[in-house]
């Protein structure tokens, strides 16, 4: 099974962070004031889906006749799609007539076992949970391609919670694009600057700002040291899933986390 943490040393990860204490008392059952709902990321955001991922990409290379890599190779790529997986996996060039052979078979494996091994990111499902407690709807917009997302998400109980979902080729185009993100706001019926955007990649923050919507960076997800996630212009950093909850509480009150020290244990 594939290391999260190990994949998260290997890519570095380790800058200051902006959070704030978790909340883990009752919440108000009212929306916050001035945003309504929080979109998700799906990879890297949501959910932990590199160890099934990695899975795919190595049971691929055996198939090949290859050894299997160190889950550590793909962090750099985890999050960027198949055909990165694959450029990765096989050392390949984006226009190598073998990657797209290559990329079919490697979808197919990874859906035979889509929900093997990922889960939710520790504090995922108390965070869900205290969102629907205050009164506010949360949704997922991800440019995973529909056939792979739902039966994820229908997998881990997740389908029927989220009240909005955007995949990958629900639009014609994808995130940076900002398209995904209105279609979102529209499906939730509200105006994009009452919600906020959770991701883990410089697209999720562009996407969110073209939008209209606040960002946070989910920083215990996927990002690498030259992802930069600092210098990506988003609304604020998130070390663990419960700060969202902080800064929803500063985001009402209209003042600002201060800086703090990484959590115990990371990386």
């Amino acid at each position: 099974m594939a290391d999260t943490a190990a994949i998260q040393h290997a890519c570095g990860i380790g800058i200051p962070l902006l959070r704030g204490l978790r909340q883990r008392g009752s919440a108000p059952a009212r929306p916050q004031q001035g945003l309504d709902a929080v979109l998700f990321d799906l990879d890297g955001t949501l959910l932990d889906t590199a160890p099934d991922l990695i899975h795919a990409a190595n049971q691929l290379r055996v198939e090949q006749g290859l050894a299997p890599l160190d889950d550590s190779a793909y962090g750099p790529v985890v999050s960027h799609g198949s055909a990165a997986m694959i450029e990765r996996g096989f050392n390949l060039l984006a226009d190598d007539p073998r990657m797209q052979p290559l990329r079919q078979r490697f979808l197919d494996l990874y859906r035979a076992t889509v929900s093997r091994r990922s889960r939710p990111f520790d504090g995922m499902p108390e965070l869900l949970e205290q969102i629907e407690q205050r009164g506010l709807r949360w949704g997922i917009v991800t440019n995973k391609p529909g056939w792979l997302t739902r039966p994820l998400l229908e997998d881990l109980g997740l389908a029927d919670r989220a009240a909005c979902l955007v995949s990958g080729d629900t639009l014609p185009c994808r995130k940076p694009d900002p398209a995904p993100v209105r279609h979102a706001c529209e499906l939730l019926g509200l105006d994009p600057a009452r919600v906020v955007l959770v991701g883990d990649a410089m697209r999720d923050v562009v996407s969110g700002q073209r939008a209209g919507t606040a960002t946070l960076i989910a920083l215990f997800g996927y990002i690498c040291a030259e992802d930069r996630p600092a210098d990506w212009g988003a609304d604020g950093l998130i070390s663990h899933p419960l700060d969202l909850l902080t800064w929803l509480d500063h985001h009402r009150s209209g003042s600002k986390p201060a800086a703090a020290e990484p959590r115990s244990g990371a990386a």
